[in-house]
């Protein structure tokens, strides 16, 4: 089992910036892949970002690449996402999750956190 608490989000204008956390806990975070996703209201839940168990490979949507970054501090457990110019149609839950076999198939998922980006 493991344990996925997310953290950071808020209300922000439109051009600032955030950083969601995603303490783990239950199983040997760097055993895994985690990523985030975010689902805005009345639309389907999308992936974000990924980072490999060890930091070495990223991958981003399309809409967030060269603004959102991702990345991990095994020591301490946790995944961040640092969203930088943000803009209202970043407006969402924010969800981390945790692969625990390196298929893209995610096994645990957080509660999420709202992000709201304000115009």
């Amino acid at each position: 089992q493991v344990q996925l608490v997310e953290s950071g989000g808020g209300l922000v204008q439109a051009g600032g910036s955030l950083r969601l956390s995603c303490a783990a806990s239950g199983r040997t975070f760097s055993a895994y892949a985690m990523g985030w996703f975010r689902q805005a209201p009345g639309k389907e839940r999308k992936f974000v970002a990924r980072i490999s168990w060890n930091g070495g490979n990223t991958y981003y949507a399309d809409s967030v690449k060269g603004r959102f970054t991702i990345s991990r501090d095994n020591a301490k457990n946790t995944v961040y996402l640092q969203m930088n110019s943000l803009k209202p149609e970043d407006t969402a839950v924010y969800y981390c999750a945790a692969d625990m076999s390196a298929t893209s198939t995610y096994d645990y998922w957080g509660q999420g956190t709202q992000v709201t980006v304000s115009s």
